[in-house]
């Protein structure tokens, strides 16, 4: 039996571009950025820190990009909109919040909870519409 490593070598650059892929994609979980992408739905992103890549700089975000934060008010990451960006004593914050929620989330954000940003083409969100679902099934949400 001949062992045949370019075949290996193959395989294992699929998996490695699947993986990375993998990383680039956000399933929504809830209905808060309505309608610009709805439950179930997957946003591709780009992130702050890939294995030591940045992807983007945080601290270069800017109100009505849509981003990735790490909320002090909640237990999972969240996908929101700035709506604003403030000076609080010499640190920027930035107000988020969901196109479909009445008010700005609890919380001012720094730019060090900000993990990913979804990426936009032109002026319009890259969304994956409805097959998230799967996964939002497995996951029990």
């Amino acid at each position: 039996m001949d062992i045949d490593y370019k075949e290996i070598v193959s395989y294992a650059v699929i998996l490695v571009i699947v993986l990375i892929a993998a990383q680039h994609l956000n399933v929504v979980v809830s209905g808060s950025m309505e309608p610009a992408f709805y439950r179930g739905d997957i946003v591709l992103v780009e992130k702050a820190d890939l294995f030591g890549i940045k992807e983007f700089n945080p601290e270069d975000v800017k109100v009505g990009d849509v981003v990735v934060y790490d909320a002090a008010w909640f237990d999972q990451p969240v996908i929101h909109r700035i709506i604003d960006i403030t000076d609080i004593n010499g640190t920027t914050m930035y107000v988020i919040k969901g196109d479909n929620n009445n008010r700005p989330d609890p919380y001012y954000v720094k730019a060090d909870q900000i993990q990913e940003k979804v990426v936009t083409i032109g002026d319009n969100l890259v969304v994956i519409p409805k097959i998230g679902y799967l996964s939002i099934w497995l996951r029990g949400l």
